[in-house]
């Protein structure tokens, strides 16, 4: 995740940059439940309403939490599908509230009512996550459900009027692209938390959708859009939090921004840049799937790395005898391509394996969803050569093949 907010501080305040440092264990998103009452198109969970089988026990979960925090795992974030559908959804918070870790509720807020939102409030969530892909009718034919965007927004006002921390979480694609400052706007208006900025990633529906990326012009013009909306609300005293997700190229893009915008700050942002580091699949990102097992991160969901059923928590999260994880922790990555020879890859850390893996069948091959150029990342094409792939990111074809990974 990259927190644009944080950088834009720093270019007014800005506070000493440090080493890179790994928190003592990943956050946790947990698919507690596939189930949901929707079926949107970029799902990586590919859910649907109705029950899966060999999802955990109550009994199950709690014990697993008892791992998790043996793990130092600091972060849960309650998933699914929706994970309102889950029966003992609300015992698994007030348990997970117990026992110290920060829990936040990643929901379509469809289904934040009355009775819900009083429960919400009592456990006291740290935070509220829903997803909107537009506006009215972009985000009902995005959701494939009419009303969908009305009964999201009645849940995530439920939240504030109880004095709940929510955020609006938006996948742009090409679709739905139009639709962001518009979403801007109603994030403001309405007095919303956080702006989450998610770039598709191709797994489950992403990956069957990747034909709608957004090209790299409308990423371009999108991240322009952020910085300038962050630093304008933050020079009126809105206290708001932007976040992006899925492309950490975002990261040295805000570079440039910055070298133009506040030049005699670069040096500053570009030190605080390299603290931050990049993308952490695999290092400060877990996800647990509805059947417990263990993934680097929810975009994962093809490679499996153990089962919390079998394995400890952290013996499975610690385990370097898997060649995917042991790559993923070294940082900088053993990236190839474009990825490799850049002069920021200790910034970007190599942006999504995942990404690279579905077009390619290669986990190291150059990420072909960075919308820099060979100039802003500082290599020709006589760095990298034969080696480039020669794909966009919108292909249709790949070599993936499921639960198959080349190291």
């Amino acid at each position: 995740m990259f927190r644009i907010s944080q950088f834009i501080r720093e270019i007014d305040h800005p506070t000493p940059a440090g080493p890179r440092r790994n928190p003592p264990g990943p956050v946790v998103i947990w698919n507690l439940v596939r189930r949901c009452n929707l079926t949107c198109m970029h799902c990586y969970s590919i859910s649907a309403d109705t029950d899966f089988p060999g999802e955990l026990s109550t009994e199950e979960v709690f014990r697993v939490m008892d791992d998790l925090k043996a793990a130092r795992v600091p972060v849960l974030i309650l998933s699914g599908g929706e994970p309102l559908l889950r029966p003992d959804i609300f015992d698994i918070a007030r348990r997970a509230k117990a026992q110290g870790f920060y829990v936040g509720l990643s929901t379509n807020g469809t289904l934040i009512d009355a009775g819900r939102i009083e429960a919400i409030a009592d456990i006291g969530f740290d935070y509220v996550g829903v997803s909107l892909d537009g506006i009215a009718a972009t985000h009902d034919r995005f959701r494939r459900k009419a009303g969908a965007f009305d009964a999201s927004m009645a849940g995530i006002r439920a939240c504030l009027a109880h004095g709940i921390k929510v955020g609006v979480r938006y996948t742009m694609t090409e679709d739905n692209a139009a639709d962001l400052p518009a979403l801007l706007q109603l994030v403001e208006a309405e007095g919303i938390d956080k702006f989450y900025f998610s770039h598709l990633n191709y797994a489950g529906r992403g990956n069957k959708n990747r034909a709608r990326d957004a090209h790299h012009r409308s990423t371009r013009e999108a991240m322009e859009l952020l910085f300038e909306t962050c630093l304008e609300q933050h020079r009126r005293g809105i206290a708001k939090e932007f976040v992006t997700g899925n492309n950490d190229a975002d990261g040295v893009f805000m570079l440039h921004w910055v070298r133009r915008r506040f030049p005699e700050h670069a040096a500053h942002i570009e030190a605080r840049l390299r603290q931050w580091g990049g993308n952490a699949s695999g290092v400060n990102v877990a996800n647990i799937d509805n059947l417990g097992i263990v993934h680097p991160d929810t975009m994962w969901w093809h490679v499996p790395l153990g089962n919390v059923r079998e394995r400890a928590f952290g013996e499975i999260w610690h385990d370097l005898s898997n060649p995917l994880m042991a790559g993923l922790k070294q940082h900088p990555r053993p990236v190839s391509g474009r990825c490799g020879a850049c002069r920021f890859l200790s910034i970007c850390n190599g942006n999504s394996r995942v990404r690279a893996q579905q077009i390619t069948g290669d986990v190291w091959a150059e990420d072909p969803a960075c919308y820099l150029d060979d100039e802003e990342i500082g290599v020709s094409a006589a760095d990298y050569g034969a080696e480039r792939i020669v794909t966009t990111p919108w292909v249709r074809t790949s070599r993936y093949e499921k639960g198959k990974v080349t190291l």
